[in-house]
Order: C-alpha cells, then structure tokens, then sequence
C-alpha cells in the first residue's frame, strides 16, 4: 500500500512508518519538525527512516491547508496514519494555541484531505487522556469521555468527535487510538522514562508527583506500533448492532472505531521507577511533590475489542520493556555527548 504517517519524525510515528516499510508497504512521511523538544532527536529519527528505499519525507506542518491539500492531491494514498499531533499534557497549560493548531486545524485538514482524496481508511492518535476525571476501571472504550481535565485531553475527544462526523457524512472510515504512556528506544525527552533515567544516570533527583501514589498503563512502543498497523489494515465499518436509543460510544452505524491500546497491567509510579533503578543498577533520588494540574490518579486500559477485533493485544512485560528502554538510552546518551545533542527536555514527569 502506499500509506501518509503524520508525525513521522516522532516516537510513534517513526516506528509505525518503519514497521510499514519493513513488510513492504511505501510511505509517505511529513513532520514539521517543531522545537518542543530537540529537533536533533527527530532527525536521527528521520535516519533510520530514510534507509528505505520505498520511504520520503517532506517537511510539512499538517495545520497548512494548501499544502495539506496539495499532498494529498499529488499522491494517491491508500491509507493514513495521523500520528501528528502537538503532545504534552502540561504544555497545554501555558500554550493552549499549539494545541488548537496542531490538533484541531491540522486533523481537519487530514480530514479533508481524506475525503476529497478516496482514503480507503484513516486511523488516528487520540490518547488516554480523553478519560479525564472518569475514574471506573479499566477504562474501557464503550465509557462516555465528557470530562477532560486538560486542554490537550479536550483535542484529543474533539478529533473523535471529528472523525465520527467526517465518518457519518462521507462514509469515511475512520479509527481512533487511545494510546497509554507510550515507552521505549526513541521516546521522548519530555516523559518520564527519559527524566528518570538521565536524572539517575546523573545523580541528580527526580520529581515524583503526587507522593508517587499514580498509576500508569505503561505500553512498550513495539506494542504500540504493531497494534496500530493492525488495526490500518483492519478498516473500520458500521456496528450493524449499534442503537440509536442507547448509542455506545466505541462504535456507530457510521464507519467509525475507538481502540485502547494499553498494556492493561497498571503500575504504580514507585515501582515503575525501581523497576528502572534495578536495570540501571542505581537509586533515584526522589523529590516528592503533590499531585499537578492535569494529572489523572490512575489509566488502565480495557483492551478487549482491540483483542477481539485484531487478535492482538500488548504484550511486552515492563522489566523487559524497561531493560530495552534503558540499553537504547545509554547508548544514545553516549552519541549525544559525543555530537552535541541535548538529551534534556522540561516536561511530563508524572508519566502521563
């Protein structure tokens, strides 16, 4: 096929383009390559990209209409992967434009650029996030997510508010992602993998929100990117069950899906960061502080429709994850000071 990745230069845009390309697939990836964290990372990112011969990359802002359009009109996608997306929960605290542009205009543009263009099927990044203030566990997809607790969360549920629409219009088929605290080799610098583990590897202390009472579904990001070339080839259609007097909201008699991916085994923060200090074979210094705006007391992740409709469910253990995560990390860190890459990001300490 040849398939669009948004956000190709990101963490899971990179390997969902790479995964593609390895059975085959041609792909198209754009990126704008934004300064929320060192651009030199997505670069790099961008290398192991450009080993294939059946992968281009154009440098591209998906918030630009005219160009947005003059892609798709020049290409002839089969299928889009629409990773881009301006991230950070904390960030949208005190630069809600970003957010507004990133992932408002610019999934419109995807949106019109699918359905002018024949898009047989676009699956989307929404985030855990949109659960907002629920707190019934796991969550599960056919709960109603009306109460987001950030701006980010907010353009997360408006994107599937979007597509649902797009979906029932046109007949356009369209998949929503909730991914869960994504980790592993190329994450990002603003997570918490990436903080703890530098700030250990340095001495230095980390900040541990909420006293470390939270609890993450943490996903290793080889899960992720397999569950989402799955469900690409999987093209979503109507429920011929759906009901109109007590609608679920994972479905419609539209082309229409949500999916968790999530390892659906939460952990709590403190173990999380041990199972780290047993791989680096160090002691974090631990800075306790109270809970942040934004933050949720707990994800999990019902992955069962995932399951039940792609045979596949996350499976990566966290002490192996972790173990993966770490190896990667020592020796980009060495590259880096070797280059002159930052390894240092403000950012999502809490893990969200």
């Amino acid at each position: 096929m040849k398939v669009l990745v948004t956000g190709a230069a990101g963490f899971i845009g990179m390997h969902v383009a790479r995964l593609l390309l390895e059975r085959g697939d041609e792909v198209v990836g754009i990126d704008n390559l934004n300064d929320y964290y060192d651009p030199r990372l997505k670069r790099a990112r961008l290398e192991k990209l450009e080993a294939y011969s059946r992968f281009s990359f154009r440098r591209m802002d998906a918030a630009d209409e005219t160009a947005i359009a003059a892609l798709f009109a020049g290409e002839g996608f089969e299928r889009v992967a629409h990773l881009a997306a301006q991230a950070g929960v904390r960030h949208s605290l005190t630069h809600p434009q970003a957010y507004i542009q990133s992932n408002l205009v610019g999934f419109a543009n995807i949106l019109e650029g699918c359905r002018h263009h024949q898009v047989r099927h676009l699956v989307y990044a929404s985030s855990s996030s949109v659960y907002g203030a629920n707190t019934r566990l796991p969550f599960s997809v056919h709960d109603e997510v009306n109460h987001p607790v950030s701006l980010y969360a907010a353009t997360k549920k408006a994107n599937e508010l979007m597509a649902h629409s797009y979906s029932h219009l046109y007949a356009l088929p369209t998949t929503g992602l909730r991914y869960f605290t994504v980790y592993g080799p190329w994450g990002r610098p603003d997570m918490s993998p990436w903080l703890f583990t530098r700030a250990i590897l340095e001495g230095r202390p980390i900040d541990v929100f909420n006293h470390g009472r939270m609890q993450r579904d943490f996903t290793f990001i080889d899960d992720i990117a397999e569950g989402t070339v799955r469900v690409l080839d999987r093209i979503a259609a109507p429920n011929p069950d759906f009901d109109a007097a007590d609608p679920d909201p994972g479905s419609s008699r539209a082309p229409y899906r949500v999916y968790n991916i999530g390892n659906h085994q939460p952990v709590e923060l403190l173990a999380f960061i041990e199972t780290i200090e047993r791989a680096l074979g160090r002691e974090a210094k631990k800075n306790f502080l109270p809970m942040q705006a934004g933050d949720v007391l707990a994800t999990h992740a019902d992955v069962a429709d995932l399951t039940r409709d792609t045979d596949f469910a996350p499976k990566t253990p966290l002490a192996e994850g972790i173990a993966r995560w770490t190896a990667w990390f020592r020796g980009y860190l060495a590259r880096g000071q070797r280059s002159g890459i930052s390894n240092s990001c403000g950012g999502e300490a809490a893990g969200n």
